[in-house]
């Protein structure tokens, strides 16, 4: 039996699934962290990209706090979180994946707002909106898309990237990976690489779903968008982090 057929094994076994820190119990601390590092990183990054977006400065800013940001491997913080007193475990890892998740929702947010026409802002504030309606139904609903794609880029990045917990004594699916490894049973290790990589697909799958719903005008479905590469009427479609600014 080779590891492939024995990681297959491994994750048909029931008893893999339902004992106490199995599959099921690090599959739902896996995404507890992501969840909170992603919330977190938008909570810092939204509201600075709103802000800056906007009043259509501060370009120069995004490219720096988003580089500095991507050029900081997340192993590395973990490693300075270790020798300080935030130590081991989970908070160092969920600080790290915030860090991480930082640069696509600022760069996405920013782009998204400061691409709204100066003159649909203009029309708004002429038929007696205030700024803060402004804001809310005519300025978001054009950046909507751009900001999901953000947060979702960001929300993928961070669940493939979250089994480093296990190398600083946290939880989640990067403990089988580093249980398999440490043992040599390249089957677990295996395993645990198939859920990571299905938790981020199923994560995509999902933030493009509800992408699709909340965003204004018509909808095609997910997915299945023919895109458009020439013609005077093609429209780019939202991109990720790394947009030009």
């Amino acid at each position: 039996m080779n590891d492939f057929s024995r990681a297959i094994t491994y994750l048909n076994d029931p008893f893999n699934w339902s004992r106490p820190n199995g599959i099921t119990d690090l599959t739902l601390e896996h995404v507890g962290i992501s969840a909170v590092a992603v919330l977190a990183a938008m909570v810092v990054a939204l509201p600075i990209g709103v802000a800056l977006g906007t009043a259509r400065r501060g370009a120069g800013l995004v490219v720096v706090l988003s580089n500095v940001s991507r050029a900081i491997p997340t192993l590395a913080l973990l490693t300075l979180f270790a020798v300080s007193p935030i130590g081991f475990g989970n908070r160092a890892t969920t600080i790290a994946l915030a860090v991480f998740a930082i640069p696509p929702i600022l760069t996405n947010t920013f782009v998204g707002f400061r691409g709204v026409d100066a003159e649909v802002r203009e029309a708004a504030r002429g038929m007696g909106m205030s700024r803060a309606q402004v804001l809310g139904r005519v300025e978001l609903p054009l950046a909507l898309p751009l900001v999901t794609t953000g947060i979702r880029t960001a929300a993928v990045q961070v669940v493939a990237t979250a089994g480093l917990a296990a190398l600083v004594g946290g939880g989640g699916l990067g403990r089988l990976i580093n249980l398999g490894f440490g043992q040599q049973d390249y089957g677990v290790m295996i395993a645990g690489a198939i859920l990571v990589a299905g938790l981020a697909l199923f994560t995509e799958l999902v933030l493009a779903t509800l992408s699709w719903l909340v965003t204004p005008g018509p909808r095609r479905l997910p997915f299945l968008q023919v895109r458009t590469t020439s013609g005077a009427g093609a429209v780019p479609e939202p991109t990720a982090s790394g947009v030009l600014l």
